[in-house]
């Protein structure tokens, strides 16, 4: 509940699994280790006339070692069960509560507004075909394929086969006047015919789908004009899977099914996304001849039906990472029956074919200024270059990012908190939430948040808040919230042995703790890691442009992301959100198949670095933990912001002394290279 699927399970059945078999949408970031809390239930107790069953907690098995300890570590309200541990032993009613379903997330990646020089693989020709003759005892087909070349010049074509048997009916319906659409990619490859109507036909068109592990994204364009007719995007099914990637390859590794699970939920999701962009324009979904896709490496390899097993664990192998051309009638699409399916190179075995077409948007290689391209996600991509020389790797952030490791975090949807600032004077905070124009202090925002709820804290406003809490003196540049504050105001918090700064006291509090500045701190500092290391590599000490791509990417404030110490220092003016720069790179492969060859000759020439093989990552990485870095500087920054004087705190907030923790972030660095 409240979904009301239903259905029967076997004895010893884990909720969580029996969710997912019933499509119910039950958040699990840990990846059912009963650590993350996120997939708590609760039984309805009672007789269910309807249902005709009786429903108990007798039904459902005793908490186990697991649950247990996650009760008494974060408190489990009464009533609540971890769904992941928790089997079925009978009857049940389980209903999902709303404050766990509030990440019913809000899809952020959009259009672009960008002139592409068309020259599609896909052309439609209108020809006129000789009808047949006694005297001349050439097939229909053969007279077609005549015309084709005479008129329009494509000689040694190839037919679809699903064509064949229908020439013949198409041709008469048409009075031996018909379209052919033809599908040539490779200047060397041999033109395929892959659909034909009766009569003049004009209209083709093409999809540009962009499979990320939270949202996919999708362009239906027109083949003819380059005019995006719809785009829309919409959640990735697979997270019921699991929350982040590698959680997904542990699935797959777990279930026997797994593997064939995720590959139809993503390619179901696909379908079900293109029939509504199609929808939306107005096409019938016939129309589209041919598709361009763009994922991260596990999202590549799942949507094409293999086993992304080898990508979980070193040396990260990828099954293939060439560009791959196929039909999409193999993949059950639900398109034209001859569509082609086109998907970018992969660059290496976590720098995926989205990183491709974010570089093939965004283009280091075609300029002389040191650009980077940071993809923040919970698999970090960064592309580093210019004309002479571009570098790639990706670094392991986590989910902190988007809020699953966060006391209050969650996915960006309609009540969570999205832009933060704070009173240094004061430490009173201010802030506005998704669904409303409003800052918190102003009038008409307690109406607004009355009917949207303050849910939780999303990605942005996680970077803007510990940033706050640091230009405020709340946290000190080792990230520790200083305890003597609470003498000054009440949002300061005791929590155990830490404080916690107490950002929204409502229905629903909501703070931010020590251990979620910590997790940001491991964040940041392992992308920031991972950047320094491609510099290194590149012998520069500056960067003259960043790009932040992504949904989340679009959404951070450049100046908050450089004093927390995400990115490295660089003038302001030149730090832009470039938004769904893979979507993007994919609709120009779309649209002109000479990017397909630009892309494919770049990746080729792309140094992959394996941040897990670099000895100095550790100590970056460490360097990193402090905001907004140890040893780099940041001038650009300082001229645009009043940045705290360096005075590192000892964590005399009753965590460890600064010796004890920088063990600790060593460890930490071991953890995120391995």
């Amino acid at each position: 509940m409240p979904s009301g699927k239903r259905g029967r399970f076997p004895v010893g059945t884990p909720v969580l699994d029996a969710a997912r078999s019933l499509g119910v949408y039950v958040e699990s970031v840990c990846g059912g280790r009963a650590t993350c809390g996120r997939c708590q239930i609760e039984v309805q107790e009672g007789s269910f006339a309807k249902h005709k069953i009786v429903s108990s907690n007798a039904h459902i098995s005793p908490k186990g070692a697991k649950e247990a300890r996650y009760e008494r570590i974060r408190g489990l309200a009464e009533g609540r069960r971890l769904s992941c541990s928790a089997t079925i032993q009978g009857d049940l009613v389980v209903d999902v509560p709303q404050d766990t379903v509030i990440n019913a997330q809000v899809v952020r990646k959009s259009a672009i507004d960008r002139i592409i020089e068309r020259n599609p693989a896909v052309q439609l020709c209108y020809v006129e075909v000789d009808e047949p003759d006694m005297h001349k005892p050439l097939g229909d087909l053969d007279r077609l394929k005549v015309m084709l070349d005479k008129d329009w010049g494509w000689d040694n074509l190839l037919v679809s086969q699903y064509l064949i048997p229908q020439v013949q009916g198409i041709l008469r319906k048409g009075n031996w006047a018909v379209t052919a659409a033809i599908h040539r990619d490779l200047e060397a490859s041999r033109p395929n015919i892959i659909a034909l109507w009766p009569g003049l036909h004009n209209e083709a068109y093409g999809i540009a789908c962009d499979i990320g592990s939270t949202t996919i994204a999708m362009h239906l364009v027109s083949l003819l004009s380059g005019r995006i007719v719809a785009s829309s995007g919409m959640q990735n099914p697979q997270i019921r899977f699991g929350e982040d990637l590698m959680s997904r390859v542990s699935y797959v590794m777990m279930n026997p099914e797994g593997r064939a699970q995720l590959t139809k939920s993503v390619r179901d999701a696909v379908t079900e996304l293109t029939r509504k962009v199609c929808a939306e324009g107005g096409v019938d979904p016939n129309n589209v001849l041919d598709a361009v896709i763009v994922g991260n490496p596990i999202m590549h390899h799942l949507f094409l039906g293999i086993d992304p097993t080898e990508l979980g664990q070193a040396p990260f192998a990828l099954a293939v990472s060439g560009s791959v051309h196929t039909w999409a009638s193999d993949l059950g699409l639900g398109i034209n029956t001859g569509a082609r399916i086109y998907m970018l190179p992969c660059i290496a075995g976590h720098v995926g074919a989205d990183a491709a077409g974010a570089t093939l948007s965004e283009g280091p290689h075609r300029q002389d200024r040191m650009m980077l391209l940071v993809d923040v996600g919970t698999n970090a991509e960064i592309v580093l270059g210019n004309r002479d020389r571009v570098v790639a790797a990706s670094s392991p952030t986590g989910p902190a990012f988007e809020g699953a490791e966060i006391s209050s975090g969650q996915r960006a949807a309609p009540g969570a908190i999205e832009r933060v600032r704070i009173d240094p004077a004061t430490l009173e905070p201010r802030f506005k939430i998704i669904g409303s124009d409003l800052w918190s202090d102003e009038p008409g925002f307690d109406a607004e948040a009355e009917k949207l709820g303050i849910t939780g804290i999303c990605g942005s406003a996680i970077i803007e808040v510990v940033a706050e809490m640091f230009l405020a003196g709340i946290i000190s540049e080792d990230g520790v919230v200083d305890g003597t504050l609470a003498a000054r105001t009440d949002r300061i918090r005791q929590t155990g042995r830490t404080y916690s700064y107490l950002l929204h006291a409502g229905k629903q509090e909501i703070s931010v703790t020590q251990n979620d500045v910590r997790a940001i701190q491991l964040a940041k500092s392992a992308l920031y890691a991972g950047i320094k290391l491609l510099m290194e590599k590149l012998g520069v000490d500056h960067v003259d442009t960043i790009c932040l791509a992504g949904a989340f990417g679009s959404f951070i404030d450049p100046k908050y992301a450089m004093i927390l110490g995400l990115i490295p220092d660089c003038d302001l003016s030149e730090v832009k959100a470039v938004g769904n720069a893979a979507g993007t790179g994919a609709l120009m492969a779309l649209l002109n198949r000479d990017y397909r060859r630009e892309i494919e000759t770049t990746v080729r020439r792309i140094v992959k670095i394996e941040t897990a093989l670099e000895p100095r990552f550790q100590q970056h990485f460490v360097n990193a933990m402090a905001l907004p870095n140890k040893v780099d500087s940041f001038p650009h920054l300082a001229a645009a912001v009043t940045l705290p004087e360096h005075s590192p705190r000892s964590e005399d907030a009753g965590d460890e002394a600064t010796p004890r923790r920088r063990s600790r972030e060593e460890r930490a660095a071991r953890r995120n290279r391995s």
